[in-house]
């Protein structure tokens, strides 16, 4: 008598229980939130404030999970591409840029402003992109599979081309202003939703969505999952996983120059170390994610976000401890993180 197969509804497999228990972290934590701070007002400003906040992060972790899942590398001078986008902005939007008179970022015209930022932003993440080529070869390549040599080298590169940035730029504070129509709010009740905080969840979601597209539904997408479980199948099929390799460093350090202007106008004004002070974080959230998982570093990077402005607000001097808090939980809880990628050797 032929097996029937198992129809029993209570039966899940265990990467959609876990899909499931992460996915719940994120309403769970803002429902305490929501009971801790009182004002739904007070609540519904921080948590938009956190969503924006996370999206940023998640820009910025999403290439260097992705760089350490296919990669093996742990880079921690990702930082300097968020530090180059970011003054690559002032410099697009600056004086000699559009933001000199006539210039786009102050016309009346809301879209010119809208379309100075965007153009800031392609410039950025080309440039930055280039620059992850170049990072990629002098510093990462000698260093593939070592990674105590990785995690000296990237610093020491991080380190140089820090010097570079102060040479270029200075080592002031240089502003980097809102344009006038993402300044402001709009007003829901007694809560106050600023524009750029909700710019910063549409374009995080719009990065999300086609990173979910690329890894989903194209061959390259295919190949750099497939490289990112079992490396040395991919390479045994004849497929250029170096190209893949250089490729993916790109697009990673591109995503943090996205990254970096988007934080360096959420700061209003940037320094050369900028990139080193978020780095604490966007190890948090890879760490948290499971390493090599974009979607896990995504559910680390809201719960990253929204954690930073509760305790900001309810325990400002706790508020530095609280992602490392939240670090640990989670560890206990899953010591491979949310969504960890299983590696075939």
């Amino acid at each position: 008598m032929m097996a029937q197969p198992n129809t029993d509804s209570s039966w899940k497999s265990p990467k959609a229980a876990t899909d499931l228990s992460m996915w719940t972290l994120v309403p769970l934590l803002a429902g305490l939130a929501l009971i801790a701070v009182g004002s739904p007002s007070t609540w519904l400003t921080l948590t938009v404030a956190g969503l924006a906040m996370g999206m940023m992060l998640f820009m910025i972790a999403s290439g260097l999970t992705l760089v350490f899942g296919l990669m093996d590398v742990l880079n921690f001078g990702h930082g300097v591409f968020i530090a180059t986008g970011a003054f690559i902005a002032t410099t697009v939007l600056g004086p000699t840029g559009f933001g000199a008179p006539g210039g786009w970022l102050l016309a009346p015209q809301w879209h010119l402003q809208i379309a100075a930022v965007l153009v800031a932003i392609l410039v950025a993440m080309a440039a930055t992109g280039v620059l992850g080529l170049v990072f990629e070869r002098l510093f990462v390549r000698p260093v593939y599979g070592q990674h105590l040599k990785q995690i000296l080298i990237t610093m020491g590169g991080m380190i140089v081309i820090e010097e570079l940035i102060k040479s270029i730029w200075g080592t002031q504070q240089i502003p980097l202003p809102l344009p006038e129509a993402l300044r402001g709010a709009f007003i829901l009740g007694d809560a106050a939703i600023e524009r750029f905080r909700l710019l910063a969840v549409l374009i995080g979601l719009i990065v999300l969505a086609i990173l979910m597209m690329i890894l989903g539904r194209t061959k390259i997408g295919l190949l750099v999952r497939a490289g990112v479980e079992d490396r040395e199948m991919v390479e045994s099929l004849g497929y250029p996983v170096r190209r893949l390799f250089i490729g993916v460093f790109v697009a990673g350090s591109a995503l943090a120059g996205l990254g970096g202007v988007l934080w360096g106008m959420y700061q209003q004004t940037i320094t050369p170390q900028i990139g080193a002070q978020v780095n604490v974080l966007i190890f948090i959230v890879i760490i948290i994610g499971g390493l090599g998982s974009v979607m896990g570093s995504f559910v680390a990077a809201l719960l990253v976000g929204l954690m930073g402005n509760y305790t900001g607000f309810l325990a400002p001097k706790l508020a530095l401890f609280s992602n490392i808090a939240l670090m640990v939980a989670i560890l206990i809880w899953r010591p491979e993180g949310l969504r960890p990628v299983t590696k075939i050797r």
